[in-house]
């Protein structure tokens, strides 16, 4: 067992896909730092590593075993969200806005109240780094809108044909699932084979994701990031949720 290393800032991540869990005791943590230095989430992501921790903690970067994902193919479109769907679709005063709430949407994330959820650990560092990531185009955000408000959606990072969820928010009913809806489809139509989801939730289960072997998942981004079917702007609205309907 060697220590879980410390990283300043011209550190390089350890590869999990050439190295064992540093600590057994705590699975899947991988690395330390006191930020996020510029350039570490690009390659953090790229090695299958993500950060996640909270307020007053140093930065903990994580590649847990199994890790969850989704299949486009295989998004769980129940009877009662096919409803929702269609009157979303059906409805003139609802839309689909992809990159033109970035900022809004992070921080609806990090502020919104989930249940047997105390605190955030999207911090102001969080939304930082991600920002910045935005603006060199490999994060996006899918806000979801009614009468021209926000009602939900989420935010996720993009490498390639590699598409990583991170969080997601609802304001009003379903509406975190309908962004959810309306990524799978555009991942499905540009061949993306999984979406990262990260850990494993009995939500994510219902809408289809499931676990697979870390080792696994290495193999798959290695591949993945090196495609180039989902380079350029992000660009789709409400249609593409016909996929599902």
């Amino acid at each position: 067992m060697s220590p879980i290393p410390w990283l300043g800032i011209t550190d390089a991540f350890p590869d999990p896909s050439s190295t064992v869990d540093p600590d057994p005791d705590v699975p899947g943590l991988f690395a330390v730092s006191e930020h996020i230095y510029p350039g570490q989430l690009s390659q953090a992501y790229q090695l299958g590593l993500f950060p996640w921790y909270s307020d007053r903690q140093p930065v903990l970067w994580w590649s847990p075993d199994p890790r969850m994902v989704l299949s486009p193919q295989q998004f769980i479109v129940s009877k009662s969200l096919h409803k929702t769907l269609r009157l979303f679709y059906q409805q003139p005063n609802t839309q689909i806005e992809v990159d033109q709430h970035f900022d809004t949407v992070l921080r609806a994330c990090a502020t919104v109240q989930r249940k047997n959820q105390d605190g955030t650990w999207i911090t102001h560092e969080i939304i930082e780094a991600y920002t910045a990531l935005y603006e060199a185009g490999h994060a996006h955000s899918i806000a979801v809108t009614k009468n021209g408000q926000l009602a939900g959606g989420l935010y996720c990072v993009n490498f390639g044909g590699m598409v990583y969820g991170e969080s997601m928010f609802s304001h009003t009913d379903n509406a975190s699932k309908i962004a959810l809806a309306a990524l799978c489809a555009w991942c499905y139509d540009r061949g993306v084979e999984i979406i990262d989801c990260q850990q494993e939730t009995p939500h994510l289960h219902s809408l289809g994701a499931r676990p697979i072997a870390r080792a696994v998942f290495l193999q798959h981004i290695r591949k993945a990031i090196q495609q180039n079917q989902t380079a350029g702007p992000w660009s789709f609205d409400k249609a593409i949720l016909q996929r599902w309907l």
